[in-house]
């Protein structure tokens, strides 16, 4: 009874255990900071492509496994009986049992092979290239949800500021230091860093939606600064050429060419329906008390090609080709231009951010400036606003600035067909 009791207890203890370490791990999971590379697995796991990509390679298996097989299409079996039991009833009985293989036209087997391997590889980069498509949504909604969650830190800042600025000016009009205009200036202020949070506040929830739609997942408005939500620049190739056997777009649309040219060359060999090989044995007998005669069949069935039917299918994949080839040279110039123009906006980006953060810089100097010789009577009330407003301002182009870059390092990693790191 004693060791009963033990074992209930211990699997008591055991549950809760277990529940806690389930519910700290909701927990962290809710609290902890949405990464870029976290959103974008959230949202390759949603895609219809990602879901349905473990069937399309047991499909693209399946269609290689056929191609090597001996015969063209699986062999059918054929068993018949024939009889005079419903007229006459002499005895007479005929037996056949056989086999048809369909055989394959010449060259058709290595061309169906190399067919089915161009569209295993086909099946692959497609994936790839579904995972970049999604990676370039996600990327976008990145970074303005975090400009926008940038944005309301700063017109929280900036009102907190105003608010401080316009309770010191409350109280200096209270002790005759200021006019009542100059509150009425200072309440002005403060009622429009009420309005700019309101917006700010807006446009964070719109752009928090926007990627819960896309990841399912909602991501915190205290998550990760900028430098930890960026990604490390990469390594810009001296010459694109090297990306054909690397980017993901070009790779998807290679293997879209090579699949529409071995379908041209499997159509122009498959000019009529596989011809089959008939193998047959026959057991019969002219009438009652004769005896059974067992017979062999052999034979071979030429089906007769037409010209139209084949034209046509050859005709439709040469098509695919050539648009698939088309394609193909059209997305590498457009990548080509969308590289130079990424590298020179990662650039533009960098000087952007120097220049912002030497002007938040010395705003800030001014602001101290200011509020000092206005503490002091020393400056008027307009000119501290025009100060705080100029400061409030820098310090937002610096923190855009530095979004902004982070954001051209991501779109040239995107342009490279790098994943989110």
């Amino acid at each position: 009874m004693v060791q009963k009791h033990h074992h209930r207890w211990l699997s008591r203890t055991l549950c809760l255990a277990i529940g806690s370490i389930l519910a700290a791990g909701n927990l962290w999971a809710q609290s902890a900071p949405l990464t870029l590379k976290q959103a974008f697995e959230a949202a390759w796991s949603r895609q219809p492509e990602a879901q349905s990509l473990s069937e399309r390679r047991e499909a693209a298996e399946a269609r290689r496994q056929s191609a090597e097989s001996w015969t063209a299409e699986p062999p059918s079996l054929e068993v018949s009986a024939k009889t005079d039991q419903l007229n006459k009833n002499q005895g007479s009985r005929e037996y056949v049992a056989g086999i048809a293989l369909p055989l394959w036209l010449p060259g058709e087997r290595s061309r169906t092979g190399a067919l089915a391997d161009a569209e295993s590889r086909a099946t692959a980069s497609r994936a790839l290239g579904a995972q970049l498509r999604t990676a370039a949504t996600v990327r976008e909604a990145w970074w303005a949800w975090q400009r926008a969650r940038i944005e309301k830190g700063l017109a929280q800042e900036r009102l907190n500021g105003a608010r401080q600025l316009a309770a010191d000016v409350v109280r200096r009009v209270k002790a005759g230091d200021l006019a009542r205009s100059d509150q009425h200036q200072a309440d002005g202020a403060a009622a429009a860093a009420e309005v700019a949070l309101a917006e700010a506040n807006t446009a964070l929830a719109t752009a928090t939606q926007q990627l819960r739609a896309l990841t399912g997942v909602a991501p915190s408005s205290q998550g990760a600064d900028v430098s930890a939500a960026g990604e490390p620049a990469p390594a810009v190739p001296a010459d694109f050429a090297a990306l054909d056997t690397s980017h993901p777009a070009v790779i998807e649309l290679l293997n879209r060419a090579e699949v529409a040219r071995r379908g041209a060359e499997l159509a122009e060999v498959q000019t009529r329906a596989n011809p089959e090989l008939t193998l047959a044995t026959t057991r019969d007998r002219g009438m009652f008390g004769d005896p059974y005669q067992q017979t062999v069949t052999v034979g071979i069935r030429f089906p007769f090609g037409s010209e139209s039917r084949n034209r046509a299918k050859a005709g439709l994949a040469r098509a695919e080709a050539i648009e698939a080839e088309g394609q193909l040279r059209l997305e590498r110039e457009r990548l080509i231009a969308d590289l130079e123009a990424a590298r020179v906006r990662v650039e533009s980006a960098q000087q952007q951010l120097t220049a912002a953060d030497k002007r938040a810089q010395l705003a800030r100097q001014s602001r101290g400036f200011f509020e000092k010789s206005f503490r002091l009577g020393e400056s008027d009330l307009p000119t501290r606003l025009r100060i705080e407003l100029e400061a409030a301002e820098g310090e937002r182009q610096a923190a855009r600035a530095r979004i902004d870059l982070a954001a051209a390092v991501s779109l040239l990693r995107q342009t490279l067909g790098l994943l989110p790191e």
